[in-house]
Formats: C-alpha cells, structure tokens, sequence
C-alpha cells in the first residue's frame, strides 16, 4: 500500500466516471461507475451504481454492482443489488441483500469451477457448509 497524505477520496452523487479507477487511499462513491474500482478500502453509498470489477482490501457495498467483487473483508448491505461473482476471506450478509452470482471464498480462488465452489442461495441466507479446513468466513447479519 502507498502511503500519502489523503485519508479518503470520494465519488460524489452528481458525479458519473467511465473508466477504471484505482485509490491508493480509501474510497466512498455515492456517484455512478462504469469501470473497474481498485482501492484499499470502498464505501458505497445506496444510490451508488458501479458497472465493473472490484477489487478493495475492504469493501461495505450498499448500492447496485454489476460486475465481480474480490475483497478480504466485504459487508453486503440489505440495500445492495450485486449481480456478478463474489470472493471474499470474510463476508457478512444483512437480511434484505440481493446477490445474483456465486460465492467463492479467496482460497477456493485458484480452483474455478471445481468442485466445492459455494454458490450464492437464491431465496435463503443461509451458508453452504463448508469444512474445517477451510478459513473463511461467513456471516449473516440480521
């Protein structure tokens, strides 16, 4: 990670970017997306939309993505509608998301369609078991 004097950048709502995007620093977008996000950390507002891969140390989505997500820690929040693929090491779900791809933990990342990959439920929250070996986590927040 590179360091500099900036704390976080933001995307404001008027705003409407066509292109990737990569922060050194942390990131809130409330404005529209079309492109690739890649950052240290993203916040996403509820009336965020972002057309395109991201992929962020840390990521609390509350709008619309459509497009992949590979993050260490993510947050889904009830107000998000993701449609693409989702890796995580952790990964909390609030009642009320709406995620239509598959769920991969990080570990599982290197074996794409093998078998074991979870995918996401379509009507239930609730988590594919997976065994002990395996260190990621999933919760669902209600």
């Amino acid at each position: 990670m590179a360091s500099n004097n900036s704390t976080f950048s933001v995307i404001g709502s008027d705003i409407k970017i066509e292109g990737n995007i990569s922060a050194s620093a942390d990131l809130h977008v409330d404005g529209s997306i079309e492109g690739d996000i890649k950052c240290t950390s993203l916040v996403q507002g509820e009336s965020s939309e972002v057309s395109g891969g991201i992929t962020a140390e840390s990521a609390r989505l509350a709008g619309k993505v459509s497009g992949s997500i590979n993050a260490k820690e993510l947050v889904i929040l009830k107000s998000a509608r993701i449609e693409g693929d989702v890796h995580y090491d952790a990964l909390t779900i609030e009642q009320g998301a709406q995620v239509d791809g598959r769920f991969a933990p990080n570990a599982r990342r290197g074996s794409a369609g093998a078998a074991g990959s979870v995918q996401a439920p379509r009507q239930s929250a609730k988590p594919a078991k997976e065994d002990d070996s395996d260190q990621a986590q999933l919760k669902i927040a209600t």
